[in-house]
């Protein structure tokens, strides 16, 4: 069975319970989780051999952090056991027309203050095949982003898929290098890539008729994307509607070099937590690509169905079963009690 190594920050995650605001709480729920910890747990919940690779502190805390990705089967023999902390967020869960806020503690963590030269990506690509990175590693520092142009020459040297979710973040990003100035060469080198509209139009100047619908707009600008970045042969995006921050519609696009695909769009009308939605649908997206082969629209359509189910668990991992979302594909949305 093909290998997915991933490579990021794993955090640990604080949120007042419920949809208490951080004004008026005194207990803080603990989960661990980040972009790329995200992915490698909801490949390994579908069946598939994964790999974790970062740096994190050899304490209580660090302990805790690995332990739940070993409790999900995600490898964690490659992380660096160093560093002097653990990079948390704050999550306060929205309701109705108040939307959630995070808050990032995550300066000088051990990921932060990686360097390059400190993982042996030959060693750690070994028996993989697919290699995963996320534009927020490359934003912690110029050492992360260092790191991330030594793993992404590696794998291409090695053979490996390489996919990338942008995944902007402007509060992450304060070293003083622009986004599209540190991702372009490290975009040169991926094959797959999950880019939002926004993202393509404003840091790369890749704009569609702004009056046109999403989907439109979307046909006229991943052309261009793979153009501006000729090795990236698959580009998607999910579609997300606010009706509320409990309510939202989702649906996803792909672009094959040839021809968009558009998947149906789901109503997720009492969002659990939706955090880690955009994961779960790279973590459905990867899979799909990888057992589905060329049915780009049966790849799509896992994608969408994967994130749909990521809103009704709590936490920032899918833990979604693939007969689960299974189920979803199949067209039951019931909900019905299994006895």
């Amino acid at each position: 069975m093909q290998k997915v190594v991933t490579f990021g920050e794993i955090m640990l995650r604080l949120s007042p319970p419920g949809n208490r605001r951080f004004s008026e709480t005194s207990v803080f729920e603990i989960n661990f989780g980040g972009g790329e910890s995200n992915i490698a747990v909801s490949l390994a919940t579908l069946g598939m051999p994964t790999e974790f690779v970062s740096r994190i502190p050899a304490n209580e805390l660090g302990d805790a952090a690995v332990a739940e990705l070993e409790k999900r089967n995600v490898g964690v023999r490659h992380i660096l056991r160093q560093g002097d902390r653990l990079g948390i967020y704050f999550l306060e869960t929205g309701a109705v027309n108040r939307g959630s806020k995070v808050v990032y503690d995550r300066a000088h963590s051990g990921m932060a203050t990686l360097k390059p030269g400190m993982i042996n990506w030959e060693k750690v690509f070994q028996g993989a095949d697919w290699f995963h990175w996320t534009g927020i590693t490359p934003a912690l520092s110029e050492g992360t982003a260092a790191a991330c142009r030594e793993a992404i020459d590696t794998a291409n040297q090695m053979g490996l898929t390489v996919s990338v979710d942008l995944n902007y973040r402007k509060n992450l990003w304060n070293y003083g290098k622009p986004f599209a100035e540190v991702m372009t060469p490290l975009l040169h080198g991926s094959h797959v890539a999950l880019c939002s509209l926004e993202d393509a139009e404003t840091h790369f100047g890749l704009t569609g008729n702004p009056c046109a619908p999403p989907a439109e707009r979307y046909r006229t600008v991943a052309p261009l994307f793979t153009e501006l970045f000729p090795q990236c042969r698959i580009l998607a995006t999910s579609l997300r509607g606010s009706i509320s921050a409990s309510h939202n519609s989702y649906s996803g696009l792909l672009f094959d070099g040839q021809q968009l695909y558009q998947s149906q769009t789901y109503q997720i009308t009492h969002i659990v937590d939706r955090i880690g939605g955009g994961d779960s649908f790279m973590g459905g997206l990867i899979y799909g690509l990888l057992h589905f082969k060329a049915d780009r629209q049966k790849a799509l359509n896992f994608a969408v169905a994967a994130s749909c189910y990521k809103h009704t668990i709590p936490g920032d991992a899918n833990l979604a079963s693939l007969g689960e979302v299974e189920k979803i594909l199949a067209g039951d949305i019931s909900g019905r009690l299994e006895v």
